[in-house]
């Protein structure tokens, strides 16, 4: 019974140092388990109602930061295959590329392929 209680303590205060997190801090942790566990995200940009980009096979998308200072900056990037296309699929003659988006002007849907 008392491992069982050492186990419940240990899981709350686990529990609450990650709720004291800050939510970039959270989203640091998460990325890092999703690059150990593998992810297949797919990343959608859109001009209004329509669909404009697409990128695949992404393994996480990244928040910029300051490099003279420690500050988040307003854009996001990855590396992922451009479907050209945009026929939902990696083609032969489709590449691997890099990509950067605003998170102020950019509307975009980023989710894990099913």
């Amino acid at each position: 019974m008392k491992l069982h209680a050492k186990t419940i303590l240990i899981s709350a205060i686990a529990l609450a140092g990650l709720a004291a997190c800050t939510q970039e801090t959270q989203n640091k942790l998460g990325r890092a388990v999703q690059n150990w566990t593998g992810t297949d995200g797919v990343l959608e940009v859109y001009a209004g109602n329509t669909l404009v980009k697409r990128f695949m096979k992404i393994d996480k998308l990244s928040t910029a930061t300051g490099t003279s200072r420690d500050v988040d900056r307003p854009y996001r990037f990855g590396y992922g295959v451009m479907d050209a296309n945009l026929n939902g699929k990696v083609d032969p003659d489709e590449e691997s590329v890099y990509f950067e988006f605003s998170d102020y002007s950019t509307s975009y849907i980023f989710f894990e392929d099913p």
